[in-house]
């Protein structure tokens, strides 16, 4: 028998705790991968005369994505409170959005803004100023329910009020009638 001319080296040899730790790697391998499985695969369906899609639910105008026309000078208009529903039953809702200026003191005066977007727009618009910032009133309170806006709010009796100091609560409701948005002012308007 003839020699190899490279000597035996000590790791060839296999041992028992050579098969423990193989063992060992191995069950890891297969642990770590059963955690690391990919989802479920979901075959898509070819579309068919007798597929039918799900009906895509209707998003109410986003009033970030509006220019609203009110006057705010070196600062920007701030969205306060928003409000949605199908205010005027053509089956997409409308944004109803309270909007001031972002007055670093004080309580700037508020706008109400009607907000739609049609099917084809990528942006909505303002179709109605319910509340007009010279108006001098601050909104409290805004709903949209049964195509009905209402809202609390207070205001000021004549000019020399101060700012600081509102002096007449009310509150009103618009419905929709006729292309135009009516105001209703339940009775009861009073002083503060």
């Amino acid at each position: 028998m003839q020699q190899s001319a490279v000597p035996e080296l000590a790791h060839t040899h296999t041992r028992p705790i050579h098969w423990v730790a193989t063992a060992t790697a191995v069950a890891g391998v297969i642990a770590f991968s059963s955690v690391l499985q990919p989802n479920p695969a979901t075959a898509a369906q070819a579309a068919g005369p007798q597929s039918h899609s799900a009906p895509t639910t209707i998003t109410a105008p986003d009033p970030t994505a509006v220019d609203f026309p009110i006057e705010c000078g070196p600062v920007k208009a701030l969205v306060v409170k928003k409000a949605s529903g199908d205010l005027d039953g053509d089956g997409r809702p409308e944004t109803v959005a309270v909007v001031h200026c972002d007055a670093p003191m004080g309580t700037p005066p508020d706008g109400v803004y009607v907000l739609t977007q049609a099917a084809d727009a990528k942006t909505p618009r303002v179709v109605a100023t319910l509340v007009d910032p010279k108006d001098r009133i601050t909104v409290k309170t805004l709903t949209v329910s049964d195509a009905t806006v209402a809202a609390d709010m207070v205001g000021y009796s004549s000019d020399s009020v101060p700012s600081c100091c509102p002096d007449v609560n009310t509150s009103a409701k618009w419905q929709w009638k006729d292309g135009a948005f009516v105001r209703s002012t339940p009775a009861g308007a009073h002083s503060v």
